[in-house]
C-alpha cells in the first residue's frame, strides 16, 4: 500500500515561524552526527537560517505565551469525567518543566551569536560558494580539527537551544494531537472548509494521485487547489484525501 505524503500548512504566522524553526531543528539533528565538510556545511547554513529567524521575531515571548495559552487549555479538562486525569496530570507537568526552562533561558539564539568562530563565519556563509578555504580560511582551519573535537563544539552550540527544542517540540505535539477530521472528496481539485479559530491544516495525499496541494486561508477558513506535478496529467475529478484541522 502506498504511503500518503503529508502536508501542513499554518493558518497563522506564529505557527508558520513555529514550523519553520522545527524544520531547521531537525535539519541540525540529522547532520549534526556526521562527519563529512559537505555534512558540516549544511549544519552551519541551517543554524545560520535559525539564527536569522530567532533574531527578526521575538520567539522566547510567543512561545511562552502560547505555553500558558495550553496550561489553561489542559487546566479546563481536569473536571471532565470521560478525561484520563492521570495523564492529564502528566501533560500539566511537562507543560510547567518546558515554561520554567523557557523563562530561565537566554533569548534563543543570544550565546550562538556571541560566539566568536560563529560570528567570524556567518557572514560569509550567505554568499553563494563562500564557505571556500580562500575566503574563511578560519573555517578550513575548524574542519580539519580532529572529530572528537568538532562534535564536541557542534553539541555544544546545539545545547544553547535545547529549551526551544523542547518547548516547541510540545507545543507542537499537543497541537497536531488536537486535529480533527477524516477522509474527504475533492471535487474537481478544489475544496474548501470553515477552519473555526484553527491554527494548522494537515493534508494526506495519494503521491499516484499526481498532485500538490497549494492552500490559501486564515484561521476561520480555508481552500486547497490541487496541482498537478506534470503539465500533461489532469487532476481527476474526484479524489479521496485526508485533511484534519488543528
Amino acid at each position: 500500500m502506498t504511503s500518503l505524503t503529508l502536508y501542513e500548512h499554518p493558518l497563522n504566522e506564529q505557527v508558520r515561524i513555529y514550523l519553520r524553526l522545527e524544520y531547521l531543528l531537525d535539519q541540525l539533528d540529522e547532520v549534526s552526527g556526521l562527519s563529512a565538510p559537505c555534512h558540516h556545511i549544511q549544519f552551519f547554513r541551517s543554524l545560520f537560517d535559525l539564527l536569522e529567524i530567532l533574531e527578526q521575531v521575538q520567539v522566547k515571548a510567543d512561545l511562552a505565551k502560547d505555553l500558558d495559552k495550553l496550561k489553561k487549555k489542559l487546566n479546563a479538562w481536569a473536571h471532565v469525567p470521560q478525561v484520563d486525569q492521570q495523564q492529564l496530570q502528566q501533560l500539566l507537568e511537562q507543560l510547567a518543566e518546558h515554561q520554567r526552562a523557557v523563562l530561565q533561558a537566554k533569548r534563543f539564539g543570544q550565546a550562538l551569536r556571541e560566539d566568536r568562530f560563529l560570528t567570524s563565519i556567518k557572514q560569509r556563509f550567505s554568499i553563494p560558494g563562500g564557505s571556500c578555504s580562500f575566503d574563511l580560511p578560519i573555517f578550513h582551519y575548524w574542519l580539519h580539527q580532529p572529530l572528537v573535537a568538532r562534535q564536541n563544539a557542534i553539541n555544544g552550540w546545539l545545547a544553547t537551544l535545547s529549551p526551544l527544542r523542547h518547548a516547541l517540540a510540545f507545543w507542537l505535539q499537543l497541537t497536531r494531537e488536537s486535529a480533527q477530521g477524516g477522509h474527504v472528496e475533492v471535487k474537481q481539485g478544489f475544496y474548501q472548509q470553515d477552519a473555526d479559530g484553527a491554527c494548522l491544516i494537515r493534508i494526506q495525499v495519494n503521491p499516484d494521485l499526481g498532485v500538490y496541494p497549494l492552500v490559501s486561508g486564515h484561521k476561520n477558513r480555508f481552500a486547497i487547489r490541487f496541482m498537478p506535478f506534470d503539465d500533461d496529467r489532469e487532476v481527476a475529478d474526484n479524489m479521496p484525501v485526508f485533511i484534519s484541522v488543528c
